[in-house]
């Protein structure tokens, strides 16, 4: 039944007073046609004018309830000051109109809005009743004796009767918008409810799963945690206390030792490739982040991509770190800026570690200066939290795994993120110069960033670069 009633509230609160306008007008026509006199009498009948201005009040009473108020308040000043004539007995129900559309201004109106409503309209009743009263005005219309001693006597005694019906009147009207009004709070307090609860099962559900996946990867790197410890212990131990060897063993043992304590590191970053449906997927690599740029710069994403100082191999989970970290600021500063947004990318390799800067242009107006990103746990405007990355916290865990540090935070209408990488065990104190990728700066050898240093929300730790393996068990 509420499903079935919602099309006919949806028209009626739509179009209801104007068909309810419409109708008022056609049938008072109907029924005064035999005495507004010979056709067409509606130009010389004397109720034309209340029924006009009241036509009015109702028709606009849900769109513009003011205005309704004003035309019902200008007919009955007119009436006081004779401009317009007075009601006769035969039209005084015309005045109900005004508690028509007093019922849709209590429908359709603010709390403000009612309130006034409210107001007037018990003045207008007021006034009605004197009017129908008054010997200057209607002289009781017929249904009270006129009683001859002026408007004191008669409005002592009969005043309060007329007004008590015509406050009746708008009382019964007002309960019909009100009561509209309340149900329709209500279905839409349902709704919200029940959206809320959905929501709320949603979000249970999918917490519940995340916190399984955390504790088996959790888990997971324990094992290999502990299993790959081990093999680098035997292997190191093996290659200490047999130096007399052949050279092809001991260097098959420090590969051994060397695989194992790189696998540690990426052990973590090998477990978040496995997908839902338990497929794993090829993990990117830092090659990959040239494509990457391209296909941002076809989402019409303005991205100045420069590098500076010789590259050095990094181990893969670093690669993925950096590619991940990459992947989230130009999909964030996508999303949050919009196109044509200019984000400049720089790769420092002159130090202990690799550098990254990254700044994305953000409108100041999407972007309070009082949110912190990691206040109360609210989120960074342009960096939402993602199932993929988690935002700046998901950027920054990333960097920690890899044996790093990140920063992040709003300089004016930029948004800074600044990432340092140090180098792996297994990397190359030196390497050949990256060349440039087409539409890609390479910047002078130098340990100074290209992009200014960020304003960041937190302190960085201290860099070191000496390689270090952390073993959780």
């Amino acid at each position: 039944m509420v499903t079935g009633m919602e099309p006919i509230l949806k028209f009626v609160r739509q179009w209801g007073a104007p068909v309810a306008a419409v109708i008022f007008f056609v049938l008072w026509c109907v029924a005064e046609a035999g005495r507004m006199g010979p056709w067409p009498g509606f130009p010389t009948w004397s109720g034309t004018p209340a029924l006009f201005f009241t036509t009015v009040a109702i028709a606009v009473s849900a769109w513009r309830p003011a205005v309704s108020l004003a035309v019902s308040g200008l007919f009955l000043g007119g009436q006081l000051l004779y401009v317009f004539p007075a009601m006769e007995s035969n039209h005084w129900a015309i005045y109900i109109g005004t508690f028509i559309a007093f019922g849709f201004i209590l429908w359709r109106s603010k709390r403000r809005m009612r309130f006034i409503a409210v107001g007037t309209n018990f003045l207008f009743a007021g006034v009605m009743a004197f009017m129908m009263i008054s010997w200057r005005y209607g002289w009781g219309f017929g249904w009270f004796m006129p009683i001859y001693g002026g408007d004191r006597w008669a409005l002592q005694q009969l005043w309060w009767q007329l007004f008590a019906l015509l406050l009746l009147i708008a009382a019964g009207c007002a309960a019909v918008g009100a009561a509209l009004a309340l149900y329709e709070e209500r279905g839409s307090l349902f709704r919200a409810r029940n959206l809320a609860q959905a929501s709320l099962k949603e979000t249970e559900v999918e917490l519940i799963v995340e916190q399984e996946r955390t504790r088996i990867a959790r888990d997971l790197h324990d094992v290999l945690a502990h299993s790959l410890a081990v093999i680098a212990a035997q292997a190191d131990g093996t290659r200490y206390l047999s130096k007399d060897q052949p050279p092809a063993v001991l260097k098959a043992l420090e590969n051994i030792a060397s695989s194992a304590r790189s696998a540690l590191v990426d052990a973590q970053r090998v477990i978040e490739g496995v997908r839902d449906d338990g497929m794993v997927t090829p993990q990117p690599r830092l090659s990959d982040v040239g494509p990457l740029v391209e296909r941002m710069r076809q989402g019409n994403l303005k991205i100045q991509h420069s590098e500076s100082g010789d590259l050095v191999e990094l181990g893969h989970g670093q690669q993925l770190a950096v590619f991940r970290i990459v992947q989230e600021c130009l999909t964030n500063a996508l999303k949050h800026g919009g196109r044509g947004t200019a984000v400049r990318l720089h790769f420092d390799w002159s130090g202990p570690g690799l550098t990254l800067h990254a700044a994305s242009d953000v409108p100041t107006s999407n972007v309070p200066a009082s949110d912190v990103h990691e206040k109360s746990g609210a989120q960074v405007p342009g960096f939402e939290e993602r199932r993929l990355g988690r935002g700046i916290a998901g950027m920054r865990e990333r960097a920690h795994l890899a044996g790093g540090w990140l920063t992040a935070g709003h300089d004016g209408e930029q948004f800074r993120v600044t990432v340092f990488i140090p180098y792996g065990p297994a990397a190359r104190a030196t390497g050949p110069q990256r060349e440039s990728a087409p539409g890609q700066e390479t910047a002078p050898d130098q340990g100074t960033p290209a992009l200014d240093a960020p304003v960041t929300t937190e302190t960085a730790p201290a860099v070191d670069a000496t390689p270090r393996v952390e073993v959780h068990g």
